[in-house]
């Protein structure tokens, strides 16, 4: 499945091969959220993949569904996607899964929108379907839930807007476990994971990340060691929340600075490919003057910051002469007990513990020096006992699932 953006449209390809790859799997599954059952990107039965193809070659159908990088899902013989059909107008489009036949769309204002850095855009957000409903979300919307079959409303949760330091802009996705919708909204003013009511959108619970930075990992599910766990990567700590409170349960503090792959949970264990600027000993503060310092004076002046953050600003100017310079810069906009680095790591850890597990839970990690900006290592793939990854520019690595 292809998703392209083109100029002020964007077109779903849907290849065919023997039997029919997308109409086949969903006679046997749905793929309901972003990256599929439980974000595994993985089928849970065989079928033939065609090997190769393109905008014609086996192409089922094809259908305009406006602009953005949203994945489409399918659930109950329909494709869900969004996208955007102007520069404050978000669509929601139903189709049939087997034709393409346009369904349903609905339209909704999205007022004046966040600052946002190419090639993000803000229809980034893949839904999530449970059969009955259809879970959107949107920056400035917050979290729609629509009628599966015909779109009409059912319930709205409005969800503070978040703010990013380096204007990255809004990209995760909500995901239903049992009767829940949760959705982490990692960014760099008040990041928070969420869980709401799937069918009235009353707010069960909600619990703060404030040691987080901005990072687009969704939830992931984790059965292990006799528990349940929400898994959530984030900067520098890989957490475990219980599902039905979201206390946190454990943490696991080897991740990176910024995370923006998701993991994926196989047998208990749970896999992260992460990679993120710089070193391990570029934290923040290198980002923090390469992307803001405007006037490359080493030091950040109150304007060349995003006006969400001018109060966090004049909590870091310590000294108050308007600057965040020398080691003001090493804690500024972030948590003191959780500063982390740059680089590139791969680890499988396993699920489940209680507190910090850090020393007790990983069962491998590659971790590799990476000098230049990160080249947008994808979230990884588990299959038989290999794990697969591909980086921006077509490089594809396999490596042991056991070992590493």
């Amino acid at each position: 499945m292809l998703a392209r953006g083109s100029g002020r449209s964007a077109i779903i390809f849907l290849a065919i091969t023997l039997g029919a790859w997308l109409p086949v799997r969903l006679q046997a599954e749905d793929w309901p959220q972003f990256r599929g059952p439980n974000a595994s990107a993985v089928v849970g039965a065989t079928y033939p993949l065609p090997v190769e193809f393109s905008q014609t070659d086996k192409l089922k159908w094809k259908a305009a569904v406006g602009e953005g990088i949203s994945s489409p899902i399918v659930c109950d013989g329909r494709v869900y996607v969004t996208g955007m059909l102007n520069q404050q107008k978000l669509a929601v489009f139903c189709l049939d899964a087997k034709r393409g036949t346009p369904l349903w769309r609905r339209e909704f204002d999205t007022g004046k929108l966040p600052r946002i850095t190419p090639p993000n855009n803000p229809a980034s957000s893949t839904p999530a379907c449970d059969g009955k409903r259809v879970y959107v979300y949107f920056s400035t919307l917050g979290i729609l839930a629509l009628d599966a079959a015909d779109g009409k409303d059912v319930w709205k949760r409005p969800l503070p807007v978040p703010a990013y330091l380096m204007d990255w802009g809004a990209a995760s996705s909500p995901i239903v476990y049992r009767d829940l919708v949760i959705f982490n909204q990692d960014d760099d003013l008040r990041p928070t994971l969420f869980a709401f009511d799937a069918a009235t959108g009353n707010e069960r619970w909600h619990t703060d990340r404030s040691d987080m930075l901005a990072g687009y990992a969704i939830p992931v599910i984790c059965e292990a060691d006799g528990q349940t766990d929400v898994v959530i990567a984030g900067s520098g700590k890989l957490k475990g929340y219980d599902p039905e409170t979201g206390a946190e349960r454990w943490t696991c503090n080897t991740m990176l600075r910024t995370v923006m792959t998701s993991p994926v949970v196989r047998d208990g264990i749970i896999y992260v490919a992460c990679q993120s600027y710089g070193d391990e000993k570029r934290t923040l503060k290198f980002a923090l003057l390469e992307w803001l310092d405007t006037n490359q004076d080493g030091q950040l002046a109150r304007d060349e910051v995003p006006k969400e953050f001018w109060k966090r600003f004049d909590a870091s100017d310590k000294d108050h002469n308007g600057f965040i310079e020398g080691d003001e810069l090493d804690t500024a906009f972030q948590s003191s007990e959780n500063m982390v680095g740059g680089g590139a790591t791969i680890q499988a850890i396993r699920g489940g513990g209680r507190g910090n597990v850090t020393a007790t839970h990983v069962v491998w990690r590659n971790d590799y020096k990476v000098k230049a900006p990160p080249s947008n290592l994808s979230s990884p793939l588990v299959v038989g006992d290999q794990l697969f990854l591909v980086k921006k520019g077509g490089l594809s690595s396999s490596f042991d699932a056991a070992t590493g």
